[in-house]
């Protein structure tokens, strides 16, 4: 059997693909994230399916309950919130089971970071401010970061920023980023968004912390910063929709 990595989106039960729903509700087994997860995303799974909730295992002990469930022909589906291509600990699971010979997918899902864009009704590229999106971390109690990654370096380049596993670190952080976007400079904050307990914070770079200390958040939650959050930003329009663009058919063509 295959085991498959599918994302479960930011938590809402409704926020998954069509094929994220099938494979829970073929699935034998279905290890997901209780820390991050809106539990009414395994209403997909079958009333008989063993739920296994990671929160409180290790590597080696959830790559071990992925191998055994294998080794015993059943269905398996490993949940990652958000989407695996981010912060999901693919590269070490699917290396796990490589070496053991299992053979493994991926499903995509909606990110985190995409979802709080939405629930606020923000692109985070937008003409002549931004059209680049950083997604990085903060480093605290976690693996360190590469040399290479300082948050100043990023900041430097005014593109929009999104922070993940940061929000104790806010006050510090924005303490950090002042220098490169001012203490105007838009941010959003947004806890477990589109699960019934979402909340999004808005603020800027000098007042975000107090906000997001008044709310005791300690978890599940992303930052955004940068200018495109701002809605009366002087911001161009996109070349590719302008009304002075040759949209003629020989030229689309390459003739």
């Amino acid at each position: 059997m295959t085991v498959h990595f599918v994302g479960a989106g930011p938590g809402a039960a409704d926020l998954i693909t069509l094929r994220a729903a099938t494979m829970l509700a073929a699935a034998d087994v279905c290890l997901y994230p209780g820390t991050y997860l809106d539990h009414a995303v395994l209403a997909h799974c079958r009333p008989d399916a063993r739920l296994v909730d990671t929160q409180d295992l290790d590597l080696d002990r959830i790559v071990a309950e992925l191998v055994d469930a294998h080794r015993a022909g059943l269905d398996v589906v490993r949940l990652a919130s958000g989407d695996p291509s981010v912060y999901s600990a693919l590269h070490e699971q699917t290396r796990r089971l490589d070496e053991a010979g299992v053979p493994w997918d991926v499903t995509p899902g909606v990110p985190a970071y995409a979802a709080a864009a939405a629930l606020v009704g923000r692109e985070l590229t937008v003409p002549l401010v931004t059209q680049s999106v950083v997604l990085t971390r903060a480093q605290a109690r976690s693996t360190a970061m590469p040399e290479t990654e300082e948050l100043a370096r990023f900041a430097a380049t005014r593109a929009t920023l999104v922070l993940h596993l940061a929000i104790t670190r806010t006050r510090e952080l924005m303490d950090e980023l002042a220098g490169h976007y001012g203490p105007d400079c838009p941010v959003v904050v947004v806890h477990k968004a589109s699960q019934p307990d979402e909340l999004v914070l808005r603020g800027t770079v000098s007042s975000i912390a107090d906000g997001v200390e008044h709310a005791g958040l300690r978890q599940a939650a992303v930052i955004l910063v940068g200018p495109a959050l701002d809605p009366s930003s002087a911001a161009g329009e996109s070349y590719l929709y302008a009304p002075s663009r040759d949209r003629s058919t020989k030229r689309l063509l390459g003739g």
